[in-house]
């Protein structure tokens, strides 16, 4: 059996109370805070949609992180409502669905079956990490692949809205490695599966 080097990283913007998106997958309060999107730019440019990134002046800026994404089909709607069909086309992606078909777009994976069997066959190929963009459900599914956690932090109540995760009751252990806090009082803390 070959050794699995590639990791499942949950890579996510919460609020201060653990919400990933208000109840009405409102994303805007998490927005406002240039300094982690400076770091972002810098330190995980894979991370931005292939549309930005030249507004952003990263259009050509290699992946340092992931080369491969899975996202629930509730994440990859936002894009899809604009006309956005592949949102990260510099990276191989997995859309979960029961309802879009491969003709939705040619570059994008759009799978129905078992998430925890795709993302171990993908942790056993070559390649860099593997980001697990959202949503709750997905990332629910997939806890016991996780293999590190990394949560941009915002300093703004939501109060309710969909979780970072919306699973049944299973402790997981994660250890904090590394908390980094910015001027505007965010933080990016990396958790590694303990």
């Amino acid at each position: 059996m070959r050794k699995q080097n590639r990791e499942l990283t949950y890579y996510i913007g919460t609020s201060l109370d653990g919400f990933i998106a208000g109840p009405n997958d409102e994303i805007e309060p998490l927005m406002a805070f240039l300094d982690v999107h400076e770091a972002i730019k810098e330190e995980w440019p894979e991370t931005v949609p292939t549309h930005i990134r030249p507004a952003l002046g990263i259009a050509d800026a290699p992946n340092l992180h992931f080369d491969t994404l899975v996202m629930g089909r509730r994440t990859y709607d936002p894009g899809l409502a604009v006309g956005v069909t592949s949102p990260y086309s510099h990276m191989e992606q997995y859309v979960f669905t029961n309802s879009l078909s491969d003709d939705t777009d040619k570059d994008v994976n759009f799978v129905s079956g078992d998430p925890l069997a795709l993302v171990r066959d993908l942790k056993a190929r070559e390649g860099k990490g593997i980001w697990l963009c959202g949503g709750a459900n997905l990332a629910s599914a997939l806890a016991s692949e996780i293999d590190q956690i990394i949560v941009k932090r915002y300093p703004v109540l939501f109060g309710g809205g969909i979780p970072m995760f919306a699973g049944a009751y299973e402790p997981v252990p994660f250890t904090l490695t590394e908390n980094r806090v910015f001027e505007s009082g965010a933080a990016i803390q990396t958790y590694r599966k303990a």
